[in-house]
C-alpha cells in the first residue's frame, strides 16, 4: 500500500481527504488544539479535558438549522455530568452560514436560546479546511470529507474521537444519546 500511495504522491494525487494536509503535525487528541471563540477569544480546547464533548459544524441558515434546539436540549440534559457541545459555524455548505460571528451569536441567541460554547467561523471542507476539522476526520472510521452542515463528532473524556454521526442523526436520536451515556459513563 506504501508503495502505492508514494507513487501517487509523486504524480501529486492526493492520497487523503481533500484538505487534509500533514497528518503527522496534527496533536494527537482533541486537548492539543486552540481555536477562537465566537468573540475572537483564543480558547485551549484543553480546558475541557475530562468532558465528554460534542462537535458540531452549524449552519443558520440550513433546512437542519432546527437542530439548535435540539443540540441546546441535550447540552441542558448533561452539561452538569461532564458534556459540552462546541458549535463551530461553516459556511462551505451552499453559503448557508454567510454571517459574521456577531451576526451568527446573535441568531443563535436569539432564535434557539443556545448557551454551549460557540466558536468562530471555520473552515470544514475543502482548501484551507481547520486543522481540528483535519484532525476530526482523520481519526475517523469514515475519513470522506462532512458531507454537510450539523455533522457531529463525540469526544472521550480522553480527548480521542469516539464516533462520528451523519447531519442526519438528530441531537434527540437514540443512537447519538446513547453513545453521549457510554462515554459519561467511561472511566
Amino acid at each position: 500500500m506504501k508503495f502505492w500511495q508514494s507513487i501517487l504522491a509523486m504524480f501529486g494525487v492526493a492520497t487523503y481527504t481533500s484538505g487534509v494536509g500533514n497528518l503527522s503535525a496534527l496533536p494527537e487528541t482533541l486537548f492539543g488544539f486552540q481555536v477562537k471563540d465566537i468573540d475572537g477569544r483564543e480558547v485551549k480546547l484543553d480546558k475541557y479535558k475530562g468532558k465528554v464533548i460534542l462537535v458540531v459544524n452549524v449552519a443558520s441558515k440550513c433546512g437542519l438549522t432546527p437542530q439548535y434546539e435540539g443540540l441546546e436540549k441535550l447540552y441542558k440534559k448533561y452539561k452538569d455530568k461532564g458534556f459540552v457541545i462546541l458549535g463551530f459555524p461553516a459556511n462551505e455548505f451552499a453559503g448557508q452560514e454567510p454571517g459574521s460571528n456577531a451576526e451568527i451569536k446573535q441568531f443563535c441567541s436569539m432564535n434557539y436560546g443556545v448557551t454551549f460554547p460557540m466558536f468562530s467561523k471555520i473552515v470544514v471542507k475543502g482548501d484551507g479546511t481547520h486543522p481540528l476539522y483535519q484532525w476530526l476526520i482523520a481519526k475517523s472510521e469514515k475519513k470522506n470529507d462532512i458531507e454537510w452542515n450539523f455533522a457531529k463528532f463525540l469526544v472521550g473524556k480522553d480527548g480521542k474521537l469516539k464516533e462520528r454521526f451523519s447531519p442526519r442523526v438528530k441531537p434527540e436520536a437514540e443512537e447519538l444519546e446513547k453513545a453521549i451515556q457510554n462515554a459519561l459513563n467511561d472511566r
